[in-house]
């Protein structure tokens, strides 16, 4: 199964992998799965970890994505656009991207984020 990380997934799997459901380890551990990470959630690490709101380091980013053998999903304008369509049920613009790259792509996202149900076409794997 393809599937696109919510960045606190990834986080969660490096600093406390307590904080993941059965359900998502079980997706990160799967060598069948395809799991990917958007591009906006790196932006968003990087961005955080600058102004002090996240102790991430990029080399912990790089190790994580190495370890859990990761695919990048690249930000493209055929997401962005979605955004136009995209109700504002969610108001975290990092989130938003994502929501907008899983219903481009139409791949289920592995997050804990309620709101992200807000948009019923969405799949959510928690």
């Amino acid at each position: 199964m393809r599937v696109l990380l919510d960045t606190a997934v990834l986080i969660f799997a490096v600093e406390s992998p307590e904080r993941l459901s059965k359900r998502a380890m079980a997706i990160l551990k799967s060598p069948e799965n395809i799991r990917e990470l958007s591009s906006v959630s790196l932006t968003e690490i990087a961005i955080k970890t600058t102004l002090g709101k996240l102790r991430f380091s990029a080399e912990m980013a790089r190790q994580a994505i190495q370890d859990m053998d990761i695919r990048i999903l690249p930000f493209t304008a055929v997401h962005a656009f979605r955004l136009f369509e995209l109700p504002t049920y969610h108001r975290d613009p990092f989130d938003r991207q994502i929501i907008a790259q899983a219903l481009s792509e139409d791949v289920p996202v592995v997050t804990s984020d309620e709101k992200f149900r807000a948009y019923e076409t969405i799949t959510i794997v928690w």
